[in-house]
Protein backbone atom coordinates (compact mmCIF):
# COMPACT_ATOMS: atom_id res chain seq x y z
CA UNK A 1 0.00 0.00 0.00
CA UNK A 2 1.19 3.49 -0.84
CA UNK A 3 0.83 5.33 2.47
CA UNK A 4 1.43 8.82 1.15
CA UNK A 5 -2.02 10.21 0.37
CA UNK A 6 -3.85 7.19 1.79
CA UNK A 7 -6.77 7.86 4.10
CA UNK A 8 -6.20 6.02 7.38
CA UNK A 9 -8.68 5.58 10.20
CA UNK A 10 -6.98 4.79 13.51
CA UNK A 11 -9.01 3.85 16.58
CA UNK A 12 -7.71 4.14 20.11
CA UNK A 13 -5.55 7.02 18.93
CA UNK A 14 -5.58 9.14 22.07
CA UNK A 15 -2.71 7.23 23.70
CA UNK A 16 -0.37 4.26 23.49
CA UNK A 17 -0.08 2.26 20.30
CA UNK A 18 -2.81 4.24 18.55
CA UNK A 19 -1.15 7.57 19.24
CA UNK A 20 2.24 6.27 18.10
CA UNK A 21 0.65 4.84 14.95
CA UNK A 22 -0.98 8.18 14.17
CA UNK A 23 2.42 9.87 14.43
CA UNK A 24 4.03 7.25 12.18
CA UNK A 25 1.31 7.40 9.52
CA UNK A 26 1.38 11.19 9.56
CA UNK A 27 5.14 11.08 8.95
CA UNK A 28 4.47 8.72 6.02
CA UNK A 29 2.11 11.28 4.45
CA UNK A 30 -1.24 9.65 5.21
CA UNK A 31 -4.45 11.62 5.70
CA UNK A 32 -5.74 10.70 9.14
CA UNK A 33 -9.05 10.29 10.88
CA UNK A 34 -8.50 9.50 14.56
CA UNK A 35 -10.87 8.13 17.15
CA UNK A 36 -10.61 7.76 20.91
CA UNK A 37 -12.56 8.16 24.12
CA UNK A 38 -10.28 10.74 25.76
CA UNK A 39 -11.47 13.91 24.02
CA UNK A 40 -8.69 16.18 25.29
CA UNK A 41 -5.80 13.85 24.47
CA UNK A 42 -7.33 13.01 21.10
CA UNK A 43 -7.52 16.70 20.24
CA UNK A 44 -3.81 17.09 21.03
CA UNK A 45 -2.84 14.14 18.83
CA UNK A 46 -5.09 15.35 16.01
CA UNK A 47 -3.61 18.84 16.12
CA UNK A 48 -0.08 17.44 16.01
CA UNK A 49 -0.77 15.15 13.06
CA UNK A 50 -3.21 17.35 11.11
CA UNK A 51 -5.92 14.75 11.57
CA UNK A 52 -9.69 14.88 11.83
CA UNK A 53 -10.68 13.88 15.37
CA UNK A 54 -13.84 11.86 15.97
CA UNK A 55 -14.24 11.23 19.72
CA UNK A 56 -16.49 8.19 19.87
CA UNK A 57 -17.05 5.50 22.48
CA UNK A 58 -16.88 2.28 20.46
CA UNK A 59 -18.40 0.33 23.35
CA UNK A 60 -21.71 2.03 22.67
CA UNK A 61 -24.07 0.22 20.33
CA UNK A 62 -24.00 2.87 17.61
CA UNK A 63 -20.37 3.88 18.19
CA UNK A 64 -18.78 1.99 15.26
CA UNK A 65 -21.49 3.12 12.83
CA UNK A 66 -21.11 6.72 13.98
CA UNK A 67 -17.34 6.56 13.53
CA UNK A 68 -17.49 4.97 10.09
CA UNK A 69 -20.03 7.52 8.88
CA UNK A 70 -17.99 10.43 10.27
CA UNK A 71 -14.77 9.15 8.68
CA UNK A 72 -16.41 8.76 5.28
CA UNK A 73 -18.03 12.18 5.56
CA UNK A 74 -14.72 13.80 6.48
CA UNK A 75 -12.44 12.10 3.96
CA UNK A 76 -14.72 10.56 1.36
CA UNK A 77 -13.17 7.11 1.74
CA UNK A 78 -11.05 4.95 4.05
CA UNK A 79 -8.10 3.13 2.51
CA UNK A 80 -6.58 1.81 5.71
CA UNK A 81 -8.27 0.83 8.98
CA UNK A 82 -6.06 0.39 12.02
CA UNK A 83 -8.45 -1.18 14.53
CA UNK A 84 -6.53 -0.66 17.74
CA UNK A 85 -9.14 0.22 20.36
CA UNK A 86 -9.19 -2.23 23.22
CA UNK A 87 -9.47 -2.66 26.94
CA UNK A 88 -8.17 -5.17 29.44
CA UNK A 89 -8.91 -6.69 32.81
CA UNK A 90 -6.88 -8.98 35.04
CA UNK A 91 -7.87 -11.09 38.01
CA UNK A 92 -9.63 -14.34 38.95
CA UNK A 93 -12.62 -15.04 36.73
CA UNK A 94 -14.98 -14.96 39.73
CA UNK A 95 -14.09 -11.32 40.35
CA UNK A 96 -14.97 -10.21 36.81
CA UNK A 97 -18.17 -8.16 36.77
CA UNK A 98 -20.76 -8.68 34.07
CA UNK A 99 -20.42 -5.03 33.01
CA UNK A 100 -16.65 -5.33 32.57
CA UNK A 101 -17.04 -8.58 30.67
CA UNK A 102 -19.49 -6.89 28.32
CA UNK A 103 -17.13 -3.96 27.76
CA UNK A 104 -14.30 -6.36 26.90
CA UNK A 105 -16.42 -8.02 24.24
CA UNK A 106 -17.80 -4.76 22.87
CA UNK A 107 -14.48 -2.95 22.53
CA UNK A 108 -12.13 -5.80 21.69
CA UNK A 109 -14.32 -7.81 19.34
CA UNK A 110 -17.68 -6.32 18.39
CA UNK A 111 -16.29 -2.89 17.47
CA UNK A 112 -13.73 -4.34 14.99
CA UNK A 113 -16.45 -6.53 13.47
CA UNK A 114 -18.75 -3.56 13.01
CA UNK A 115 -16.05 -1.34 11.52
CA UNK A 116 -15.07 -4.07 9.07
CA UNK A 117 -18.73 -4.53 8.15
CA UNK A 118 -19.08 -0.83 7.39
CA UNK A 119 -15.76 -0.20 5.61
CA UNK A 120 -14.81 -3.38 3.75
CA UNK A 121 -17.61 -3.23 1.11
CA UNK A 122 -16.51 0.22 -0.12
CA UNK A 123 -12.89 -0.96 -0.22
CA UNK A 124 -14.01 -3.94 -2.30
CA UNK A 125 -15.83 -1.67 -4.74
CA UNK A 126 -12.58 0.23 -5.30
CA UNK A 127 -10.52 -2.96 -5.27
CA UNK A 128 -8.12 -1.39 -2.79
CA UNK A 129 -7.65 -1.21 0.96
CA UNK A 130 -6.29 -2.89 4.07
CA UNK A 131 -7.72 -3.80 7.46
CA UNK A 132 -5.22 -3.99 10.32
CA UNK A 133 -6.32 -5.52 13.60
CA UNK A 134 -4.15 -4.96 16.67
CA UNK A 135 -4.59 -8.03 18.85
CA UNK A 136 -2.32 -9.57 21.51
CA UNK A 137 -0.15 -12.64 21.99
CA UNK A 138 -2.64 -13.43 24.77
CA UNK A 139 -5.18 -14.28 22.07
CA UNK A 140 -2.86 -16.97 20.69
CA UNK A 141 -1.58 -18.59 23.88
CA UNK A 142 -3.93 -17.59 26.69
CA UNK A 143 -2.76 -15.95 29.92
CA UNK A 144 -3.44 -16.79 33.56
CA UNK A 145 -5.90 -14.36 35.19
CA UNK A 146 -6.73 -12.77 31.83
CA UNK A 147 -9.19 -15.34 30.53
CA UNK A 148 -11.88 -12.96 29.29
CA UNK A 149 -9.39 -10.56 27.70
CA UNK A 150 -7.55 -13.42 25.99
CA UNK A 151 -10.85 -14.85 24.74
CA UNK A 152 -11.80 -11.58 23.05
CA UNK A 153 -8.37 -11.37 21.41
CA UNK A 154 -8.64 -14.96 20.22
CA UNK A 155 -11.92 -13.99 18.59
CA UNK A 156 -10.20 -11.01 16.96
CA UNK A 157 -7.47 -13.32 15.63
CA UNK A 158 -10.09 -15.51 13.99
CA UNK A 159 -11.93 -12.48 12.63
CA UNK A 160 -8.74 -11.40 10.86
CA UNK A 161 -8.03 -14.91 9.58
CA UNK A 162 -11.55 -15.35 8.23
CA UNK A 163 -11.62 -11.92 6.57
CA UNK A 164 -8.27 -12.68 4.95
CA UNK A 165 -9.88 -15.57 3.07
CA UNK A 166 -13.06 -13.65 2.33
CA UNK A 167 -11.49 -10.45 1.03
CA UNK A 168 -8.19 -11.51 -0.53
CA UNK A 169 -9.71 -11.86 -3.99
CA UNK A 170 -11.20 -8.37 -3.80
CA UNK A 171 -8.01 -6.34 -3.48
CA UNK A 172 -8.29 -5.94 0.30
CA UNK A 173 -5.43 -6.99 2.54
CA UNK A 174 -5.89 -8.07 6.14
CA UNK A 175 -3.15 -7.81 8.75
CA UNK A 176 -3.10 -9.23 12.26
CA UNK A 177 -0.64 -7.56 14.65
CA UNK A 178 0.26 -9.54 17.78
CA UNK A 179 2.17 -7.45 20.32
CA UNK A 180 3.51 -8.72 23.60
CA UNK A 181 3.90 -6.48 26.64
CA UNK A 182 3.86 -2.81 25.59
CA UNK A 183 4.62 0.19 27.79
CA UNK A 184 1.28 2.04 27.53
CA UNK A 185 -1.51 3.16 29.92
CA UNK A 186 -3.20 -0.20 29.21
CA UNK A 187 -1.98 -1.86 32.41
CA UNK A 188 -2.98 1.05 34.59
CA UNK A 189 -6.42 1.17 33.01
CA UNK A 190 -7.05 -2.55 33.45
CA UNK A 191 -6.75 -2.20 37.23
CA UNK A 192 -3.61 -4.27 37.77
CA UNK A 193 -0.10 -3.06 36.90
CA UNK A 194 2.39 -5.19 35.03
CA UNK A 195 4.68 -6.64 37.68
CA UNK A 196 6.77 -9.28 35.92
CA UNK A 197 10.52 -8.92 35.50
CA UNK A 198 10.37 -10.57 32.06
CA UNK A 199 9.51 -9.93 29.31
CA UNK A 200 10.44 -6.28 29.54
CA UNK A 201 7.74 -4.01 28.06
CA UNK A 202 8.57 -2.56 24.64
CA UNK A 203 7.85 0.97 23.46
CA UNK A 204 4.58 1.77 21.71
CA UNK A 205 6.41 3.31 18.76
CA UNK A 206 8.00 -0.08 18.07
CA UNK A 207 4.55 -1.56 17.53
CA UNK A 208 3.54 1.46 15.48
CA UNK A 209 6.57 0.97 13.25
CA UNK A 210 5.56 -2.65 12.69
CA UNK A 211 2.01 -1.58 11.82
CA UNK A 212 3.19 0.96 9.24
CA UNK A 213 5.70 -1.52 7.80
CA UNK A 214 2.98 -4.17 7.52
CA UNK A 215 0.73 -1.78 5.61
CA UNK A 216 3.51 -0.68 3.26
CA UNK A 217 4.75 -4.20 2.61
CA UNK A 218 1.39 -6.02 2.63
CA UNK A 219 2.30 -8.29 5.54
CA UNK A 220 -0.43 -10.54 6.91
CA UNK A 221 0.72 -11.58 10.41
CA UNK A 222 3.19 -9.60 12.52
CA UNK A 223 4.57 -10.47 15.96
CA UNK A 224 6.07 -7.63 18.00
CA UNK A 225 8.72 -8.44 19.12
CA UNK A 226 9.48 -11.10 16.56
CA UNK A 227 10.55 -13.78 19.05
CA UNK A 228 6.89 -14.19 20.05
CA UNK A 229 6.57 -16.44 17.00
CA UNK A 230 8.32 -19.12 19.07
CA UNK A 231 5.76 -19.50 21.89
CA UNK A 232 2.97 -19.14 19.33
CA UNK A 233 4.51 -21.93 17.26
CA UNK A 234 5.07 -24.15 20.28
CA UNK A 235 1.50 -23.60 21.43
CA UNK A 236 0.29 -24.81 18.04
CA UNK A 237 2.52 -27.86 17.53
CA UNK A 238 2.96 -29.05 21.13
CA UNK A 239 0.18 -27.63 23.31
CA UNK A 240 0.92 -30.01 26.17
CA UNK A 241 4.54 -28.94 26.35
CA UNK A 242 3.53 -25.30 26.13
CA UNK A 243 1.05 -25.66 28.98
CA UNK A 244 3.60 -27.32 31.23
CA UNK A 245 6.11 -24.54 30.57
CA UNK A 246 3.51 -21.79 30.94
CA UNK A 247 2.21 -23.26 34.20
CA UNK A 248 5.73 -23.32 35.58
CA UNK A 249 6.99 -19.92 34.45
CA UNK A 250 4.07 -17.59 33.74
Amino acid sequence: MRLAGAVALVTGASSGIGEATADALSAAGSELVLSGRDHDRLAVVAARTGATAVPVNLAEQDGPDTLAAAALAAAGRVDLLVSNTGTGWAGPIGELSSATAADLVKLNLLAPIQLARRLAPAMAERGYGRLIFVSSIAGTTGVRHEAAYAATKAGLNNLAESLYYELSGQGIGVTLVLPGVVDTPFFGNRGRPYDRRWPVPIRADRVAGAIVDAAARDRDVVYVPGWLRIPAWLHGVAPGTFRRLASRYS
